[in-house]
């Protein structure tokens, strides 16, 4: 089968080997945050070591997933439409804040393998997660081995 629905030589998708982006099963979720996250998703590919793949996914997914919680995460969108981000927020320090409505929560001393962007609005998650992409993404993807350039 070819054309919109792909092609059945495409590799197969291996969870394990994934950096796991996760947005709210909300409807302004999906429809805000969702193509944020796809941006992000192309960004973190650009970076990964060969076999690593990005995948965006909802909080349900997610949550009710054991495997998925044990990947490296990036939540995006507000606690209101999305349950992990709720969950982080008093989890992971802030590394980035504006006046409490553009947010980058990450921890960078310890193992957690997650971080969290978001705003007020989508423009504040938008400015979240590009002061994250920009600032922060490396740094994530290196504490958990996920840089291209750290392959030997």
């Amino acid at each position: 089968m070819s054309g919109v629905w792909g092609t059945d030589d495409q590799a197969a998708f291996e969870p394990e080997n994934a950096v796991i982006i996760v947005v709210g099963a909300h409807l302004d979720a999906e429809r805000e945050d969702r193509p944020i996250a796809y941006a992000l998703r192309e960004r973190v590919r650009a970076r990964l070591s060969r076999g690593r793949d990005a995948a965006v996914c909802t909080d349900v997914w997610y949550l009710n997933n054991d495997n998925l919680r044990a990947l490296p995460t990036i939540s995006i969108g507000p606690p209101r439409v999305n349950a992990l981000a709720a969950y982080l927020a008093d989890r992971l320090p802030s590394v980035f804040v504006v006046d409490d409505r553009c947010i980058v929560q990450a921890d960078f001393e310890h193992d957690e393998p997650a971080a969290s962007c978001w705003g007020v609005g989508t423009r504040q998650t938008i400015a979240a997660v590009e002061v994250f992409a920009s600032r922060f993404l490396d740094e994530f993807m290196r504490r958990h081995a996920l840089l291209a350039d750290a392959e030997g």
